[in-house]
């Protein structure tokens, strides 16, 4: 009960008064009348009425569907059409073309990097396994292979062509590249492919059968390569047909 600071000290002022007043009867609080909450409203639809409109939104979609296939989830809208706006009608932009392209180049590597991480330390896991077993030899790159079928031809150099079939796997055996099902070997330089290759098909001799063990660094690294996730182990079994030696300078 809360009495005015006032009121007592008037009360001490008069000798005898205090005693002899009745109890004083404390008001009822006040009932609180809760508000309600206003019911949200759903913003209005746009309506595209012009093929300017139209066109509009469609570059929005673009956009959109662009960066949602680079693995971007999230993008704050509001500064996007702010930064369009700007560029187009001459206003002043917030940042320069070179600055914008090296924030979108740490954006999407930042993106990237955390889509790759599974892959990475999945492929980690599996490689640090593999080679202990007795069959799997590991280079000093961390390239692992075993021989399957040791041939008996020449070795080609980093800068020879070879000619070789090969079956590409991820870690859980799913395919992503066979060149027997397309019924033909394929012939290219060795300084031209993934450095897992470039190391590896070095070690081989025409007539060998190996399989190699890629980690993602020697592989396409930790961005997608088409249907090759980004961070991806790659296995490999080759075959080595052929080689041709580079054209020696004069």
């Amino acid at each position: 009960m809360k009495i005015s600071f006032l009121v007592v000290v008037s009360f001490m002022l008069v000798p005898g008064v205090v005693m002899a007043q009745k109890p004083v009867v404390p008001a009822k609080p006040p009932v609180k009348t809760v508000a309600k909450a206003a019911t949200p409203t759903t913003p209005a639809t746009p309506v595209l009425k012009t093929l300017l409109d139209s066109a509009s939104y469609a570059v929005g979609i673009s956009v959109a569907n662009f960066y949602k296939q680079q693995g971007v989830s999230r993008i704050d809208a509001n500064l996007v059409s702010k930064a369009i706006t700007d560029q187009l009608q001459g206003g002043k932009v917030l940042m320069d073309e070179a600055t914008a392209n090296a924030v979108m180049n740490k954006f999407m590597s930042q993106l990237q990097a955390e889509k790759s991480k599974p892959n990475i330390e999945a492929g980690q896991k599996f490689l640090a396994q593999n080679k202990l077993r007795s069959e799997v030899k590991t280079t000093s790159s961390g390239l692992q292979y075993e021989v399957l079928l040791e041939g008996s031809g020449e070795k080609p150099g980093a800068t020879d062509s070879v000619t070789c079939h090969y079956r590409g796997t991820f870690l859980d055996g799913k395919g992503f590249d066979n060149s027997y099902d397309r019924g033909e070997p394929i012939t290219f330089p060795l300084n031209g492919v993934i450095r897992g290759w470039t190391e590896g098909l070095q070690l081989m001799s025409v007539g060998s059968k190996y399989k190699f063990y890629i980690p993602y660094n020697l592989a396409y690294g930790e961005f997608d390569m088409m249907s090759i996730p980004g961070g991806s182990t790659l296995v490999f079994e080759v075959e080595l047909l052929g080689v041709k030696r580079a054209a020696q300078n004069p």
